[in-house]
């Protein structure tokens, strides 16, 4: 059984980018989580520490996002999978959705971004 945990739209100004004028100036991206976790659980209880918190999600990330200034929103969404799936030992995936609304782009465009999903790795027995 995999649950999802959902949260969208959250929207980070950061220094992430290849162009001098991107880590200067900085501009706004847009983040998507989803997390899968076993909520059968805390759908039972009603107890927020049977499940992960929406808010502490939304910090980790944050902090993760903004930190350090990356070039490559690869690499962004990747700093943000590993530390939600460090902090919160419920969440077996992460899927990572960043959105750069205002790329250095010499077209008109909605939109554009990158979708990382990751997963837990099993401990290894050595």
């Amino acid at each position: 059984m995999t649950d999802i945990i959902f949260i969208t739209g959250v929207v980070i100004h950061a220094r992430h980018g290849v162009m001098e004028h991107e880590t200067e100036v900085g501009q706004r991206f847009v983040i998507d989580l989803e997390l899968s976790a076993d909520l059968s659980e805390s759908s039972r209880t009603d107890r927020l520490a049977d499940t992960v918190s929406y808010s502490n999600v939304v910090a980790i990330a944050t902090a993760a996002f903004k930190n350090t200034n990356y070039k490559l929103l690869e690499r962004a969404a990747g700093a943000v999978a590993d530390a939600i799936l460090l902090a919160f030992s419920r969440v077996d995936a992460v899927k990572v959705t960043v959105h750069k609304p205002h790329a250095p782009i010499a077209a008109i465009f909605e939109d554009v971004g990158v979708v990382l999903t990751r997963t837990r790795q099993p401990p290894s027995h050595g």
